[in-house]
């Protein structure tokens, strides 16, 4: 009797017309988030500083280069973007937003494929009181335990150099076009 090839694998079902529909609008919507944030920067005589907030929670508690990020969240459905950009900011660091004036700068599409907005504004900040909101999260996941962790948990000027090293590879642009603004 002649030996048979035998594959165990289910072969994959092929893809429904909706199925196929479906998967195109998740990823549209994907890329259809936006958030906005505020690039706060101070003038000293070395040259900028660039103010960023790392984010708070067990996840990112050993994490420094490359987890900090600039103040930023979600756009709200009819919301002007710089409005939102200056209410994430309030609700990151817990303070009021400069005065500006502000400079646009080119928007940045991340990895996950929502698009960041960001504004360039000065302002010497007080971070004594620096106070973030609040989220709850499961964990350890997969527990059913929740914690309350602060959706930032510090905030610092950097140097330019030292901003591009703590920053988020996918907001490094905005340190770099800022610097070159300033300089």
């Amino acid at each position: 009797m002649p030996e048979r090839d035998c594959k165990c694998e289910t072969p994959p079902k092929p893809m429904t017309p909706a199925t196929a529909a479906t998967q195109r609008r998740a990823a549209r919507s994907a890329r259809s988030v936006r958030s906005a944030g505020l690039l706060v920067f101070r003038t000293t005589r070395l040259g900028p500083e660039f103010l960023l907030v790392h984010p708070g929670g067990p996840f990112w508690r050993s994490r420094d280069d490359g987890a900090w990020s600039i103040p930023k969240g979600l756009i709200d459905p009819d919301e002007d973007e710089l409005v939102a950009a200056q209410r994430e900011f309030r609700e990151e660091t817990g303070l009021a937003p400069p005065t500006g004036p502000y400079q646009r700068l080119a928007d940045l599409r991340q990895k996950s494929g929502k698009t960041v907005l960001c504004w360039l504004v000065a302002g010497d900040l007080d971070l004594a009181s620096f106070r973030s909101n609040t989220f709850e999260m499961e964990w350890p996941r997969g527990t059913g335990r929740s914690i309350t962790a602060p959706e930032c948990d510090r905030a610092a000027y950097f140097p330019t150099e030292h901003a591009m090293q703590k920053v988020l590879a996918g907001q490094a642009g905005f340190i770099a076009e800022a610097s070159q603004r300033l300089t």
